[in-house]
């Protein structure tokens, strides 16, 4: 008998079937895959395990008996404990305070801090994280944050922990010690149904793979019995092309950005490169080296950055985003929930965002021409949502990310600073990311992509500046690509680093 069943479960959000009749089973002490394109109900299945949500219908059964848990601290008491793609902490408490935040540890009617400290401190070992649990949670990289969340999960004793694209915002090391973890976690018999979209990831942890699309079941198999590009055929419904990018086979323009010797106080330091029209440049690093800390100075988000950002000739004041805005600059965050939308807003006022002024007539916002704008882009990367004016906050992750990018892609940008373009989005949607943004090159746009994921990264670049402890270490040429080696620069395994060549010589 199956330890984790699941019986025709539905689950309907206005104007979106989300699950439609889902059923199948997952064994005991195994780590059990869960794939489909965005928007395909696997997130939607894991908080109803979870308590998030509740079914409209079905039943789920733990080791034979139905559960039905109303709030995840019900699912807790069940046994199951949820990593969630999305971050949800109080920024403004400390680590120790959001690990502990459902059962705080108290002394004669008051918070006892040492204890919460002692527990919370036990709980990021258990992992391997190695951080401060006074610090604020608002103080730490999302992937930090995300270590918070898997320590959280697996500090409750839960017999089930649903994990959803948990390596989305993890580095390479973190990533090796979160499956070094995962496989400790199997070896005392806990059962994990794990959410990704990294064909590695799941041939490597898992033993059964389960494919959704369109809120329906379509397959439950075994991981050796399966190939990838079969299972991309019955996430899609369709063949996946790969291709070299384009880009790659044009001639370069000229420099449109120079960055000359820029630093700022305990985050990055004397960066410097040159950037050309049609080019993809990579940056790649572990979590902390210091790849967004450049990307948000570069963009004027850091009043304390010192050196030069040069556009076009022109030195951009340090710390005006206006200014970057107004050279023709744009930067798609790594955190599109705190810093690439707006979750208040609907769909369509969110692709309309940085491009206000141009949709105006007379001071008034034409919502004509808004709305053709919003539909061409939720038309053209395929947005799964009721209808633009739906709110962005309902929708998937994959598809949220999709219109932060849009966003960008409607304000045409001669300069583009994409972080973690397709963190938690499904192999269709990467691979269409991957095109728009190849296209964006061959157009002329100048590029800068950061990315935790090596492959996608090498894919996309003419070359890759590596950054370890906040310096630019390397500038590797697209012939001398090898995932190894980046890993190694990354890791500080190297030695004799080729210098970064002068503003002008790339």
């Amino acid at each position: 008998m199956a330890f984790l069943e699941f019986r025709g479960i539905r689950k309907r959000f206005p104007g979106v079937q989300a699950l439609d009749d889902v059923s199948f089973d997952v064994e005991a002490g195994s780590c059990h895959a869960v794939m489909g394109e965005n928007g395909a109900g696997k997130s939607t299945l894991g908080k109803i395990l979870a308590g998030v949500y509740q079914a409209d219908a079905g039943e789920i059964r733990l080791d034979g008996r139905r559960i039905q848990p109303a709030t995840p601290l019900e699912a807790r008491a069940c046994g199951v404990a949820m990593v969630h793609q999305e971050l949800a902490f109080c920024p403004n408490l400390s680590v120790a305070e959001n690990l502990c935040l459902g059962s705080l540890p108290a002394r004669a009617g008051w918070l006892d801090r040492v204890r919460l400290r002692e527990r919370a401190e036990a709980m990021l070992r258990e992992i391997g994280a190695e951080f401060d649990s006074d610090l604020p949670v608002g103080s730490l990289s999302t992937g930090q944050e995300q270590l918070i969340q898997i320590a959280a999960a697996v500090g409750t004793g839960a017999r089930v922990i649903v994990m959803d694209e948990p390596t989305s915002s993890l580095s390479v090391g973190e990533s090796e010690r979160l499956f070094q973890l995962i496989g400790i976690l199997r070896a005392r018999g806990i059962t994990l149904l794990y959410v990704s979209h990294r064909m590695d990831e799941i041939y490597r942890l898992c033993n059964a793979i389960t494919v959704f699309r369109d809120g329906r079941h379509v397959s439950t198999q075994s991981s050796d019995s399966v190939r990838p590009d079969q299972l991309i055929h019955q996430m899609i419904g369709r063949d996946l092309e790969v291709t070299e990018p384009a880009h790659l086979g044009k001639a370069l323009g000229e420099v449109v950005l120079e960055v000359r010797g820029l630093s700022s106080p305990g985050r990055f330091r004397d960066v410097s490169f040159g950037l050309r029209r049609g080019e993809i440049l990579g940056f790649a690093g572990l979590v902390g080296a210091g790849r967004s800390e450049v990307a948000q100075a570069l963009f004027g988000l850091d009043p304390a950055v010192t050196g030069e950002v040069v556009v076009r000739g022109q030195v951009l004041p340090r710390g005006n985003p206006q200014a970057a805005l107004a050279a023709g600059m744009g930067l798609l965050p790594e955190d599109r929930k705190r810093q690439g939308l707006v979750l208040t807003m609907n769909c369509r006022e969110n692709t309309s965002l940085a491009i206000l002024p141009r949709l105006a007539r007379l001071g008034f916002l034409d919502l004509g021409r808004e709305r053709g704008l919003a539909a061409e882009y939720i038309e053209r990367l395929q947005v799964k949502t009721p209808d633009m004016d739906a709110s962005i906050a309902g929708l998937s992750g994959g598809n949220q990310q999709k219109l932060a990018l849009a966003k960008w892609l409607a304000r045409e940008c001669d300069i583009l600073i994409v972080d973690e373009p397709t963190r938690g989005v499904d192999v269709g949607a990467k691979a269409e990311i991957h095109r728009m943004l190849d296209e964006l090159a061959c157009q002329g746009l100048a590029l800068i992509l950061i990315s935790s994921e090596l492959p996608e990264v090498m894919g996309l670049s003419r070359r890759i500046l590596v950054m370890r402890g906040g310096s630019v270490v390397v500038d590797v040429p697209r012939d001398r690509f090898s995932q190894a080696g980046l890993m190694r620069w990354m890791a500080g395994a190297e030695s004799g680093a080729k210098p970064v060549p002068e503003i002008g010589s790339v």
